[in-house]
């Protein structure tokens, strides 16, 4: 594991006092749960938390966590479900929320990990910038967790828009449905516990796929975020993760197809119709629409855009809309 911090990132001003509750949700992780629990445990900054969160697993990693539970009740504490019921990802997400003591709560996938500066970084980003309710930075998309790995190289997953600065509502989620924005890994989240409460956390429907695009999206409808270009984490790339199945059972368009009709029904209830967000769901549908070869995708993406921001720009009304 990396200890080293690159020489490009800069000081911070964390001085382990905002206790940060870390939330690892697991569903029969017992091949990499102990590598996740180690890289928190790695941690430079000290003031932390951890909650392991049992979707109910079959497998040895209840054990596992039960074991760190038990050699660290100050630090660690094993939660599960009622019966030790399979509730989804998204529910146990929403189960950490709930018991977290700290003012901050942070989220690592149980087959991810955390460089040592993780905690520190984002801790000492939400203290700097006050107005925003979320920090996350890029990921590296880990590939050589099994060794050498020509043909796919690890790789850092670029924002696409020029980061280091607080994005205010609801550009962001703009942002993520125009397709200008790169969708951030949950295992680079850390948020203020409070506005994760105020915005319904997690939906519970999605329990797999895309229950982060629908708490992003409700997050980032009413809440600034801090994007910062640093990298944090290393999220795991193998054939059992739940993205990678997806795509292997050819379930990611239907997946999407659920997460755009719900994110219509939301913007409905809220209110938001006719804007900028409203705007950027139906370009988001137009494109969900047509699979083609990629150069013509691209071209696609990119005139529809160009549409939707002329449409906005003829509306004199358009530069007061927040939504």
């Amino acid at each position: 594991m990396i200890s080293a911090k690159p020489e490009s990132l800069p000081g911070t001003m964390a001085d382990n006092t905002d206790l940060v509750s870390v939330v690892i949700c697991f569903l029969n992780g017992e091949e990499f749960l102990s590598e996740a629990i180690a890289s928190v445990y790695a941690q430079w900054y000290r003031a932390w938390e951890l909650l392991l969160i049992d979707d109910g697993s079959t497998d040895k990693s209840s054990s596992i966590a039960q074991q760190h539970a038990v050699r660290d009740p100050q630090r660690v504490r094993y939660l599960e479900h009622v019966g030790h019921e399979n509730r989804g990802t998204s529910a146990s997400r929403n189960l950490g929320i709930s018991q977290a003591r700290g003012e901050l709560v942070a989220f690592l996938d149980a087959d991810d990990i955390w460089f040592p500066w993780r905690l520190e970084r984002s801790v000492a980003l939400l203290r700097e910038n006050p107005t925003a309710d979320m920090v996350y930075g890029e990921s590296e998309y880990w590939y050589s967790w099994q060794g050498e790995r020509r043909n796919f190289p690890d790789r850092v997953q670029r924002h696409g828009f020029r980061a280091d600065t607080v994005v205010a509502s609801p550009n962001l989620l703009v942002r993520y449905l125009d397709h200008s924005a790169a969708l951030p890994c949950p295992s680079s989240l850390t948020l203020r516990r409070e506005a994760a409460r105020a915005s319904g956390g997690f939906v519970e429907s999605f329990r797999g796929m895309y229950e982060d695009q629908a708490f992003l999206a409700r997050f980032c409808l009413h809440h600034d975020v801090f994007v910062a270009h640093e990298c944090w984490d290393r999220y795991r790339q193998h054939q059992t993760g739940m993205c990678a199945e997806a795509e292997l059972t050819g379930k990611v368009g239907e997946a999407r197809r659920v997460y755009l009709a719900w994110l219509e029904n939301y913007l409905l209830e809220e209110g938001v119709q006719g804007g900028r967000v409203w705007l950027a769901l139906q370009y988001a549908k137009v494109v969900d629409r047509y699979q083609g070869p990629g150069w013509i995708d691209m071209v696609l993406r990119r005139c529809l855009r160009l549409l939707i921001r002329a449409r906005l720009a003829l509306r004199p009304e358009a530069q007061q809309e927040r939504f």
